[in-house]
């Protein structure tokens, strides 16, 4: 007689985040980024399927060590975050050829996975409880930290990458100074949280994915029933209200902003629980792929995939 090995806290942790990703990659039609009846010429629906597989012993390793935090076996200084974000970023290059799929995502969702393990396995998962352990993770971020999130980014090479006034990822000095200075990975959020979103997210304790994101969609959960409405809106609601980072630094902050007005129209005429808000949607989401694919607001989706993140680990199950 085999005796049923029952799932521990950090495979539920693992299965949830790679279910936000799946969730938010297959929503459609979501205006300008992949989702499942449209894709890029060099990057597929697939690949985004294919990462979110690749990255599940990832966010179990990092749910795992987050528990041996709170369990005071290792110390916080110890987290190795940076190390997981970079091991995170090669595993999804090794098991799809699209591209950059999913940094943004790794960079949010990764410190989560550390944030729900430190949550004692006796207690429930809340979003309050998270929040706080995600601010203290932050803080316990070192050099070393930095310098391999560094490496995770140019290894994935994302789009639009400009120069920046200080510690430019393409300047190989920056290495060098975080070393001799002693500069944390909070710190280079802290420098980058003006212009960057995700960086932003870091140091203020994540507030679009709690404060926007995670309030609307379960409004619209509870409207609606229904998971993909509820995806779309809350990713045009982020968007209406937080100019996309990817776009402005590809197209500039006017562009960005004209995207986040375009989102806010297709909300005044519904979103998708209305036939012409998903016209609308549909419209523009033809509008913003007609410009080479480089209109795409996906650090929206990144964002909208952390809130997802939050609500599965909370218990919601589609």
């Amino acid at each position: 007689m085999t005796v049923k090995q029952m799932p521990t806290r950090h495979d539920e942790i693992a299965a949830a985040l790679e279910l936000a990703l799946l969730l938010e990659v297959s929503a459609y039609p979501k205006p300008g980024n992949v989702h499942r009846t449209r894709d890029f010429e060099n990057t597929r629906f697939e690949h985004f399927l294919a990462s979110a597989a690749a990255l599940v012993p990832h966010f179990r390793l990092a749910a795992l060590r987050g528990n041996k935090i709170a369990a005071g076996s290792i110390h916080s200084g110890e987290l190795m975050i940076g190390e997981r974000i970079k091991r995170a970023v090669e595993s999804c290059s090794e098991w799809q050829r699209g591209g950059n799929t999913s940094l943004g995502a790794i960079l949010l969702l990764i410190p989560i996975s550390y944030a729900a393990g430190m949550v004692p396995s006796r207690k429930t998962l809340k979003p309050q409880e998270i929040r706080k352990n995600l601010r203290i993770l932050a803080r316990g971020t070192n050099k070393v930290d930095a310098v391999n999130a560094y490496r995770a980014i140019s290894h994935a090479s994302p789009a639009g990458m400009g120069k920046v006034p200080e510690l430019d990822i393409n300047d190989k000095d920056s290495l060098t100074r975080i070393r001799k200075q002693n500069i944390s990975l909070f710190d280079i959020f802290r420098i980058s949280s003006g212009y960057d979103t995700i960086s932003s997210e870091w140091v203020r304790g994540f507030p679009v994915t709690f404060e926007i994101g995670l309030p609307f969609l379960v409004r619209e959960l509870y409207a609606t029933g229904d998971i993909n409405t509820a995806v779309v809106d809350t990713y045009l609601t982020i968007l209406s209200q937080v100019p996309d980072t990817l776009v402005a630094r590809k197209l500039g902050i006017g562009r960005a902003r004209e995207v986040s007005l375009m989102a806010k129209r297709v909300l005044k005429v519904g979103g998708m629980k209305t036939s012409r808000g998903r016209k609308e949607a549909g419209r523009m989401d033809k509008s913003l792929q007609r410009i080479d694919h480089r209109c795409n607001p996906g650090t929206t989706a990144d964002l909208t995939a952390s809130t997802l993140s939050i609500l599965l680990l909370s218990g919601y199950r589609p």
